[in-house]
């Protein structure tokens, strides 16, 4: 505002004209920005599109993610994001998707766009340290941070084991989400309740832990350091003592479902994984459910384009049907376990499944914003 308290009252009244004109202006302004499709997903919808709704801004229309490409040599495959915004609202609002990541725009007239570029109610998920609805917590794996001397290949694993067999029962299966995805196997040292006499027994280990001693003290992090005293244990422990549901932190979006398994607690779960302890049949039916797949693909981060699931945003904000818990649904669960892990194992999809594209088509969408406005 600008104002002249000497002057006669006509003049400030221009001004106070003018910023009433240029107010109302404003609310006609229209803008638009090209940006990576992060600010759509996961947790940054909250930080970012919080704040706009709440000062009035509308999306006005909006491609959904699509591959960048230039002319320039190497170039790296950006995935991007187009949003027009202003404090109008527009009654028709234009969405194009894309059903292959560099192909052409599929025009579509939606009422609302809301910051995840679906065509549903403005709702931005918070991130939520609990779980939404009465379901187990869901915890982050075990991280090593050991410069690699703590995890073992198989040549690794036997090299300590012919010259001390008493090794043995220090090495523990290690799984990460590359080794459960790709069926692969590695191994590692889990010395939690090993002595000083049990470790000096043992040279090759012994060798090892000094590595993980040096790597840590030699790194420029003070909370780094300060773990170079505990040499023999993973940076961060967080392994469950009971069977637990796997599921991994990435996963390819070609995929009709996320591969989720049960795990025996002397499985190490690594920290590019997430667990739920003492998970029942019925939370594993409906996490491989359609309507979950939807959850996920809507709302979760991305890395590119693959699935990035996190406890915060997907799991814990999920609106979990209050059915899921009955007898019926643990049958029907079992029944397609099997089946389940064939799909998401092997890739194929048999006679009367829906490949990914019909699938991610006629996801359930507004029926998810639906639940989720309600629990909101």
């Amino acid at each position: 505002d600008v104002r002249f308290g000497k002057q006669p009252r006509g003049i400030e009244d221009i001004f106070v004209s003018l910023d009433q004109q240029d107010s109302t202006a404003r609310e006609h302004i229209r803008c638009a920005f090209v940006s990576t499709n992060s600010i759509t997903q996961g947790e940054q919808v909250g930080v970012l599109w919080s704040q706009l709704l709440r000062h009035g801004i509308k999306i006005q229309f909006a491609h959904r993610t699509f591959k960048w490409t230039n002319e320039a040599p190497g170039k790296a495959a950006v995935h991007c994001v187009i949003i027009g915004f202003g404090r109008e609202d527009l009654a028709i609002k234009p969405l194009f998707d894309y059903a292959e990541i560099d192909g052409p725009a599929i025009e579509s007239k939606a009422g609302n766009i809301n910051p995840y570029l679906v065509d549903a109610p403005d709702v931005v998920l918070p991130s939520r340290g609990d779980p939404l609805c009465q379901v187990p917590p869901m915890l982050y794996g075990s991280k090593p941070v050991d410069g690699g001397f703590l995890l073992l290949d198989n040549a690794d694993k036997e090299r300590p084991v012919s010259v001390e067999p008493n090794a043995a029962k220090w090495i523990r299966p290690f799984v990460s989400a590359h080794e459960y995805l790709n069926g692969e196997t590695r191994w590692c040292l889990w010395l939690t309740n090993i002595s000083s006499a049990q470790l000096a027994a043992l040279s090759e280990v012994q060798k090892r832990v000094e590595g993980v001693r040096d790597f840590r003290a030699a790194s420029k992090k003070v909370q780094t350091v300060e773990l170079a005293k505990t040499p023999t244990l993973f940076a961060e422990i967080r392994q469950p003592k009971s069977d637990y549901l796997l599921v991994p932190a990435h996963s390819s979006e070609n995929r009709s479902f996320i591969p989720f398994g049960y795990m025996a607690p002397d499985v190490i779960n690594g920290n590019s994984n997430l667990a739920v302890p003492d998970a029942p049949m019925w939370l594993f039916g409906a996490m491989t459910s359609t309507m979950h797949m939807a959850w996920v693909r809507a709302v979760c981060g991305r890395l590119k384009s693959d699935f990035r699931y996190s406890a915060q945003i997907v799991y814990n904000n999920f609106p979990w049907p209050s059915a899921c818990t009955n007898e019926r649904t643990n049958e029907r669960t079992n029944e397609r376990t099997n089946e389940r892990t064939w799909i998401t194992f092997s890739g194929k999809v048999p006679r009367g499944h829906r490949s990914r594209r019909t699938s991610r088509a006629r996801c359930p969408r507004r029926a998810c914003w639906r639940n989720a406005r309600t629990a909101l």
